[in-house]
């Protein structure tokens, strides 16, 4: 295989972890954010890849504004869906291997239980259907790509991000000395972006195909998560619970959406760190 890789969304940070990631291990990166970009441009796209000729490419862009998308559906459709069209054309004619990231919202959370890569979709709303249509698109165009959902990524790339992630979040509602109330009915598997980018790269080199599911690990509550956080930053915070009803949001969201890493486990892929080791290196490498 060909050490030339395209990271799209290279400035997030999922993307900021797979370019540094895949330069480690000795590929020929080339990483372009939105700004440099636009993926939903089917004619840039086209020209990239045949310029550059990647053995691969990783589709780290989105958007992700899930409230949002519900005034806006079209914008979420064209980055989510059209875009990956674009992305999954362009690989076929490149003979390029695509590595799309997906999502946990394609689920309604209706099973109580961490969901494995053989259940059921059902997206509840905007983003959540752009997103499957992405994996759709993939599926269509492409005989063997590799689509790895996950949830609630958080990594360092985040402090410098326009939207930042949920660490960053509750870091600063506590410096700020605000009260601060987390849903503890909506459950997740946190994903850590490192962890994220190193095993997809994984599942790559050992030529696999499909969905993945990789998750953070364990499901948890967002309170807890947020608990956890101050925990390991070692700070004391005025953190409340609160719930779904309380808590109002434009999108509906799946209540148990954490993700089961079952045929990460079945193909003998590396076991993503647990969560609490995961937000203590986030919190160390940070310098909080």
């Amino acid at each position: 295989m060909s050490k030339r890789v395209i990271v799209f969304g290279a400035s997030g940070q999922l993307g900021v972890e797979l370019c540094a990631e895949l330069s480690r291990r000795g590929y020929e990166v080339r990483g372009y954010s939105r700004a440099m970009l636009d993926v939903s441009s089917a004619e840039r796209v086209e020209r990239t890849l045949a310029e550059f000729d990647p053995a691969a490419v990783f589709n780290a862009a989105a958007y992700n504004q899930v409230d949002v998308a519900e005034r806006e559906p079209l914008a979420a459709y064209e980055a989510n869906a059209l875009a990956v069209r674009n992305l999954a054309l362009a690989c076929h004619q490149n003979d390029a291997r695509l590595v799309h990231f997906s999502t946990d919202y394609v689920f309604d959370g209706m099973a109580g239980r961490p969901y494995t890569e053989t259940d059921a979709v059902h997206p509840l709303g905007a983003y959540a259907v752009s997103k499957l249509a992405g994996e759709l698109y993939a599926q269509a165009y492409l005989s063997r790509p590799l689509i790895v959902r996950t949830s609630g990524v958080f990594g360092p790339g985040g402090r410098h991000t326009a939207r930042g992630n949920f660490p960053e979040l509750m870091l600063r509602l506590a410096r700020e000395g605000k009260p601060i109330r987390v849903v503890e009915d909506h459950v997740a598997s946190p994903t850590y972006a490192p962890g994220l980018a190193s095993r997809s790269i994984e599942m790559l080199e050992r030529n696999l195909d499909g969905i993945f599911h990789c998750g953070g690990g364990e499901a948890v509550s967002w309170f807890d998560y947020a608990k956890l956080i101050f925990e390991k930053a070692g700070i004391h915070a005025d953190l409340k619970p609160t719930n779904e009803r309380e808590y109002r949001t434009t999108a509906r969201r799946p209540k148990f959406s954490a993700l089961e890493n079952a045929r990460m486990r079945q193909c003998g892929i590396t076991p993503m760190p647990s969560l609490a080791d995961a937000v203590a290196d986030y919190i160390a490498v940070r310098g909080a």
